[in-house]
């Protein structure tokens, strides 16, 4: 079970690090203008709500940077949730009940007080 365990985060690694632009939000229609479609990214940056306007000639690039932003998401989480499997599987395999070594039927021998 190790080694696919082993396998699938390395594969999860290298999708991650062929992730190279992203940004974080959601790619909002404002309206509909005489001269197009009016965008705007939303987000939320330490506990605030910020948007920006998005220039038409962006609208494309942006949509794929914010899917591999979420996509980078998803395969954190994946990744996350592998090593706490794996942490807790290498934790219950170590607290296995340790069974006491056998008694000596030899007979104790007292000290003597003097």
């Amino acid at each position: 079970m190790k080694q696919p365990q082993i396998t699938q985060t390395a594969q999860l690694l290298q999708q991650i690090v062929g992730i190279h632009h992203m940004e974080p939000g959601k790619l909002c229609v404002l309206r509909q203008g005489p001269t197009g479609t009016y965008y705007n990214l939303q987000w939320r940056e330490e506990g605030k709500a910020l948007s920006r306007s998005v220039p038409a000639d962006q609208v494309e690039v942006l949509a794929q940077h914010t899917a591999n932003y979420q996509r980078f998401q998803s395969l954190v989480e994946q990744y996350a949730q592998l090593i706490i499997e794996r942490t807790r599987t290498e934790r219950a395999a170590g607290f296995k009940k340790k069974t006491s070594a056998p008694k000596s039927s030899w007979p104790k021998s007292r000290k003597s007080n003097s």
